[in-house]
């Protein structure tokens, strides 16, 4: 009996410790998703609160209309251009030197003008060639005075070698002296032809076309023909070259146009590639490519009417290699891109803008193609894209002009009225 109302005891005691732990158990089981849906609320209740704000937003931006710039799609003809990097380059450069020693007498030339071939650079002092002259003439002058006295006697001798008077020997010692001053009158005359060329080279011309740079001589200095720097330098200008370089790939392109003899067109443009310089045609292409930059060298000739170009000058080179005729273009300020791909707005007649997938061709300047997505007079939003989205409400130019003028108008409008106002 005791041993038994001792158990009955013992489980009495265990029972209200075993409910103890099952509550506990359900206390940290009731904790943890408390915990657990806090946390889930926490990580999606900005998400949602950023997607109420942001469609907020856009109703609002969606009743609110936009001014924008807008410009219409066209169609038109879109050439396909090679780009390479290039530089000016003069046809000829000529240093000018004397070819003679003497003293510099008179400059003929201003710095940076536009000479012509035969125009007149440079005199140097004549007078010491025309010295030279006048002796290789006088010696001249002299020798033939003696060939014609030889040639008498060498007559007179014939006769008297035909009478058997003189022997055969002093006849032909008489030609021979004949003909010895023949040979000096030959060398006279090389003398007299030497310092009349002496004469011309104290006359500096322009050997060809072009435009003369700085003088590196002043007036009444003594020049020589072994000088180094020289008197100036000429430059032509007209026509000019522009060599520049082409990628590899596209060499069969050139050539295939090339063998058909067609003329290729050329555009030389600034650093910036906004501003057109001039324009010519491909001349000729190197025979190397280089294994560096795995470019070739092209030639082309500009005739630089305007003098536009100037030797050494860095140029953008676009070579005109094809024409896609009848496409559409629209400014390249209307393309947007995104992951997806290439997009533009439009503008809808109820002025509300779509956003429009196309697909883009070739880009040459501030103009694209468009090879599918859009219609030729649609127009395209260029400025003001960062505040739209799709359906948003714009306010074209020409309306957002009238506006401000209307609102420009009333302001002036009414001040006259509170000015009477303060009057009355």
């Amino acid at each position: 009996m005791n041993s038994q109302a001792t158990a009955n005891q013992q489980s009495d005691i265990d029972a209200p410790s075993g409910k103890k732990r099952t509550s506990r158990a359900w206390l940290w089981v009731l904790v943890l998703c408390i915990l657990g849906g806090g946390a889930y609320y926490l990580s999606r209740g900005p998400s949602q609160a950023q997607q109420a704000k942001s469609k907020a937003d856009a109703a609002k931006m969606g009743g609110r209309a936009v001014p924008v710039v807008t410009m219409p799609a066209r169609r038109g003809d879109m050439g396909i251009f090679l780009d390479g990097l290039g530089s000016v380059l003069a046809l000829n450069t000529v240093t000018i030197r004397s070819r003679v020693d003497g003293q510099l007498d008179k400059v003929a030339f201003t710095e940076g003008q536009l000479v012509k071939e035969g125009d007149l650079l440079a005199q140097l002092d004549p007078r010491p060639f025309a010295v030279q002259l006048e002796q290789a003439e006088g010696q001249m002058a002299h020798d033939q005075a003696l060939l014609k006295n030889a040639n008498i006697d060498l007559e007179r001798y014939k006769v008297l070698y035909g009478q058997d008077s003189i022997p055969k020997q002093q006849l032909d010692t008489q030609l021979a002296l004949v003909n010895q001053y023949e040979g000096t009158l030959k060398s006279d005359q090389a003398a007299i032809d030497n310092a009349k060329l002496q004469l011309v080279y104290c006359r500096i011309t322009a050997p060809l076309t072009g435009r003369i740079g700085l003088r590196l001589v002043d007036q009444g200095n003594m020049v020589h023909a072994t000088d180094a720097t020289g008197l100036a330098v000429i430059t032509q200008l007209q026509p000019i070259a522009v060599v520049f370089n082409i990628e590899e790939d596209s060499i069969p392109q050139v050539l295939q146009k090339m063998r058909g003899n067609a003329k290729l067109r050329v555009d030389a443009w600034d650093r910036d590639k906004k501003k057109k310089l001039a324009t010519g045609e491909l001349f000729t292409l190197d025979n190397q490519i280089d294994q560096n930059s795995a470019t070739l060298r092209f030639k082309a000739l500009f005739p630089n009417e305007d003098f536009a170009l100037f030797p050494n000058q860095f140029v953008n080179a676009r070579l005109l290699i094809d024409t896609k005729r009848g496409t559409v273009l629209i400014p390249t300020a209307a393309v947007q891109r995104s992951p997806k791909g290439t997009y533009v707005y439009v503008v809808k007649a109820d002025n509300t803008v779509e956003v429009r997938e196309i697909a883009l061709g070739p880009i040459a300047g501030d103009e694209a193609s468009v090879e599918s997505g859009l219609q030729p007079g649609e127009a395209v939003v260029i400025e003001g894209v960062d505040k739209l989205q799709a359906g948003s409400k714009v306010i074209p130019p020409k309306a957002a002009a009238a506006a401000g003028k209307g609102e420009a108008g009333s302001k002036q409008g009414g001040s006259p009225d509170r000015k009477q106002g303060k009057g009355e």
